[in-house]
């Protein structure tokens, strides 16, 4: 039996380890068999990486590393390029400037081929590499992974100058391949986040970006029918130690790590965590704590945004670069938090949601601690047997003192965005993670409810105010009619009013009725 790839991000790795590689190389030789540039973004821990090496070693000629690979038989492997393969994660940008550990890592690229480089500047290192290469070796395969690292590293507030900084050598470093063209076989380059694409390659006219491109969406990461083709023998062993059937795993599987899509029609699972979950054999947050995404908090509350369930989004969202106003769904969407529910091919509108339980409890217990962190209260103890028992037993009352005591155990500096959407967005997340079903911001054709909460018996429909009247809450669900969409499922349907008090952080009046 072959071993896992974890963390295994080339493939002469996998080689040598005898790991399993997932075959994409049918959809690789559709976009590099004929000369182009192209681009792709993918969240952390995606196969990004892993991409980029099977594409330079394609070009380099290993054969050897193909066995029983598609391409193995559909390449011709008499011809081959040089490479010059650079990742940005690996430059010591931090240390040495990025200036300078680019124009290091192009006298580095050069003395691998056998040459040294006269060159000063960034733009005098790089054509000189480029051309030399091409005088002594042939057409160039330029290979970028992580182009975007020296901008996203600094997005915080506090750093948001050396950003801009960054991002002006990055544009003078890519303008290089403007006239680069005719002695260039392919450029390939990869990263998390589309925003800083936008102002870097602005030379690039001819740059395919292959991040939304349907063809593409299960480039990488693993599509139902990859996991249980290839990841069989694991799937099996695990099924008999958990002791259930090959359905109720597969299921499970799908509900924790499947999800993520860029076109809203085929789903892959993340490759990271279903790794870790076949080594470990536990339903775990494996993908999300990778990594802490506290930069995006501070963006949710900075915008007021805690809502990004269903988040509806036109088709030039992705192509804003703005790094003083960034959109906190734009960049949840590229860090692959939020994916494609639904894809307009017509007008290339989306629906963006959270792809999975991972990701989707994860977010909100994250959510929750970081609110919570600094309050002087005790833990409040709120369990989510308290909440699902107050809805399902109608005890209203007992709603009201659980989202009170949730408000009071937050810290005073989470209020200083002073609005509506606050007290709405941290109802929603204390809801959904203690497992109450809730829809918010619930559209109908005669309005727009703010959250629906539904048990077996009962729809219970909310309106918030902020420093109004419940009265004035309750009457705008029955002005607009807002239970209508709920009358066929034979529930007992409460509209409840909410208006919360800015000085007291609380709900100051609360309205129920049956309607």
């Amino acid at each position: 039996m072959k071993n896992l790839p974890i963390s295994m991000q080339s493939l002469s790795k996998i080689y040598e380890n005898n790991a399993i590689y997932v075959d994409k190389t049918p959809l690789i030789h559709q976009f590099i068999s004929v000369s182009g540039a192209y681009f792709l973004s993918r969240p952390r821990r995606f196969g990004k990486s892993l991409l980029v090496s099977t594409l330079k070693e394609l070009f380099e000629g290993n054969k050897i590393l193909f066995k029983d690979l598609w391409i193995e038989d559909n390449w011709d492997w008499s011809q081959k390029n040089p490479v010059i393969h650079i990742s940005f994660a690996s430059l010591d940008y931090q240390g040495l400037g990025l200036t300078q550990a680019i124009i290091q890592e192009l006298e580095k690229q050069a003395t691998l081929h056998g040459f040294s480089l006269k060159g000063k500047t960034i733009k005098s290192c790089f054509k000189e590499l480029l051309n030399l290469l091409y005088q002594k070796k042939g057409k160039v395969v330029l290979l970028i992974d992580e182009y975007d690292k020296p901008i996203i590293e600094y997005l915080e507030d506090n750093y948001i100058k050396q950003a801009k900084l960054n991002q002006k050598v990055l544009k003078i470093f890519y303008s290089v391949l403007k006239d680069a063209e005719p002695i260039l076989r392919l450029i390939f380059i990869t990263g998390v986040s589309k925003f800083a694409k936008v102002s870097i390659f602005s030379d690039l006219n001819h740059l395919h970006d292959l991040t939304l491109d349907i063809k593409y969406s299960t480039l990488t990461g693993y599509t139902q029918t990859e996991l249980e083709y290839y990841f069989k023998d694991y799937l099996h062993i695990i099924k008999n130690d958990l002791n259930i059937l090959h359905e109720q795993l597969i299921e499970q599987m799908r509900i924790w790590y499947n999800g993520f899509s860029w076109d809203g029609v085929n789903l892959v699972y993340n490759p990271f965590g279903t790794l870790t979950f076949l080594q470990q054999k536990v339903f775990r947050n494996y993908w999300f704590s990778s990594a802490t995404p506290t930069f995006l908090l501070e963006q949710m509350k900075k915008q007021g945004q805690f809502v990004m369930e269903n988040s509806k989004v036109d088709a030039s969202f992705l192509e804003k670069s703005d790094l003083d106003n960034i959109d906190v769904v734009q960049l949840l969407f590229q860090t692959g938090y939020l994916t494609v529910r639904k894809l307009d091919v017509m007008t290339g509108d989306m629906v963006l949601d959270y792809p999975n339980k991972e990701v989707r409890d994860s977010m909100y217990r994250f959510l929750l601690r970081q609110l919570a962190r600094g309050s002087r209260r005790a833990n409040s103890g709120i369990t989510m047997d308290d909440l699902q028992d107050a809805f399902e037993t109608r005890n209203l009352a007992r709603v009201k003192t659980i989202i009170n005591t949730f408000l009071a155990d937050l810290p005073s500096e989470v209020f200083k965005i002073k609005s509506e959407g606050i007290y709405h967005g941290m109802i929603h997340i204390v809801f959904k993670y203690l497992g109450t079903y809730i829809q918010s911001e619930v559209h109908s054709s005669f309005g727009r409810a703010d959250a629906v909460v539904q048990t077996d018996t009962d729809v219970f429909i909310f309106e918030f105010k902020f420093n109004e009247t419940a009265a004035i809450a309750l009457q705008q669900i029955l002005t607009n009619r807002y239970a209508e969409k709920y009358r066929a499922s034979g529930k007992r349907i409460t509209g409840i009013g909410v208006n919360f008090n800015e000085q007291q952080r609380t709900i100051e009046d609360w309205q129920s009725d049956l309607i």
